[in-house]
């Protein structure tokens, strides 16, 4: 079974209690989706617990930013992740808050519905949602192209997108991560080895959209790309001058990444993602508890890369839509939702009871990044006049 070597099952369930496994077939869809770039998919979906030591918390995300919640109708998962965050929850729920809304969120939940929540929330800007099953239409991958030498531009931040440009990277692309002055990468403020492993070998190019010049240099760098990786909503796109529908008619692959699809404008995470989309593990009440570690990212970038390295039909150009919700939808079960399975106590490790035989459950593990980040626009100057683009 996928799930016990996955490094999954020990971030999914309560702290005190077994490990549990996940509905669906996550693992097993990441495996095969991984052996297209010669690593472990499965184990890509618990990598980063192992840089920082994440474990199972119940109803409360394995990182800690995102809670399961009780609705008038069901239960949601809400995200305080971002600095504004609280400020936009106590707003969500009518009420003043400090640093720590949830004394004022948890009773406003319990009297509204899921859908007054994420209604309230895409009007805000808020990353919470009611845990419901989503679509789950995710494009099939098409023959593969060759990616040694073909040039990357990465415009996305913390793990769907950056995974996916290092596995293009590792397949023999040049990539290139462009970063803004006033939003840098988030995920610079994680686990330094961990941003290692997934930008090593990259170029880095700052830019500013707020003025003219970096507004040219960024339409530029699009148009050079022969894949351009983002991971923002349509409209913020539209404000730095990028047009994914020029680009594809220019004979660009796009690889769009959101949380809902590109025509919502619901924003999201991987941990509240993953629950709205259904796939949590269950109580015996059938009560939800968090699985994974921020699970729809890496199974995301593993998605988007595999898309990402399929020749578009004609040989043109191609915008690749892909949801996080839909990806982590479509691995998962019909019907209704059932009580987890429990792994089981064997001396000091726990397994999986099979008609194999006891599967150990397997620990969070860790690839070595091969080498440093580079600093944050180490190399603007040295990119855009090799591509010859006037640098601002």
């Amino acid at each position: 079974m996928s799930w016990a070597s996955s490094g999954v099952l020990p971030l999914c369930g309560h702290p005190g209690g077994p490990p549990l496994v996940p509905p669906g077939n996550a693992a097993a869809v990441a495996a095969g989706l991984g052996e297209r770039f010669g690593v472990d998919g499965a184990r890509l979906l618990s990598e980063r617990a192992a840089f920082t030591g994440h474990r199972r918390r119940g109803r409360r995300s394995a990182g800690g930013a995102c809670r399961l919640l009780p609705t008038a109708d069901g239960w949601a998962a809400v995200s305080s992740a971002r600095p504004d965050d609280p400020a936009l929850l106590g707003a969500l729920a009518g009420a003043d808050v400090d640093d720590d809304p949830w004394p004022a969120l948890v009773p406003w939940l319990r009297e509204h519905t899921g859908a007054e929540l994420a209604e309230r929330a895409e009007l805000l800007g808020v990353a919470a949602g009611p845990v419901a099953a989503c679509p789950s239409s995710v494009p099939e991958p098409l023959a593969p192209r060759p990616l040694d030498g073909a040039l990357v531009v990465d415009f996305s931040a913390l793990w769907a997108g950056p995974l996916c440009a290092h596995l293009l990277g590792s397949a023999g692309a040049r990539v290139v991560k462009v970063e803004t002055p006033a939003r840098p990468d988030g995920a610079r403020l994680g686990d330094a080895a961990f941003y290692d492993l997934l930008h090593a070998g990259h170029r880095s190019v700052v830019l500013d959209p707020a003025e003219p010049a970096g507004r040219r240099a960024m339409r530029a760098l699009a148009d050079a790309a022969d894949i351009v990786i983002e991971a923002s909503r349509p409209r913020a796109l539209a404000r730095f001058g990028l047009d994914a529908g020029a680009a594809v008619a220019g004979g660009t692959t796009w690889v769009s990444i959101t949380a809902y699809g590109r025509a919502h404008d619901r924003i999201g995470f991987g941990d509240d993602v993953a629950a709205a989309a259904g796939l949590v593990c269950r109580d015996p009440d059938l009560a939800p508890l968090f699985c994974g570690d921020a699970i729809a990212d890496p199974l995301t970038g593993l998605t988007a890369a595999a898309l990402a390295a399929t020749a578009p039909p004609g040989g043109g150009g191609m915008l690749w839509d892909v949801a996080m919700s839909a990806v982590v939808a479509a691995t998962l079960p019909a019907g209704e939702p059932v009580a987890s399975r429990e792994a089981v106590r064997r001396g000091d490790a726990w397994v999986l009871e099979s008609e194999a035989g006891a599967l150990p459950v397997a620990a969070p593990a860790r690839r070595e990044p091969p080498g440093r980040a580079p600093a944050m626009g180490r190399d603007t100057a040295e990119v855009l006049a090799g591509l010859g683009i006037a640098v601002p």
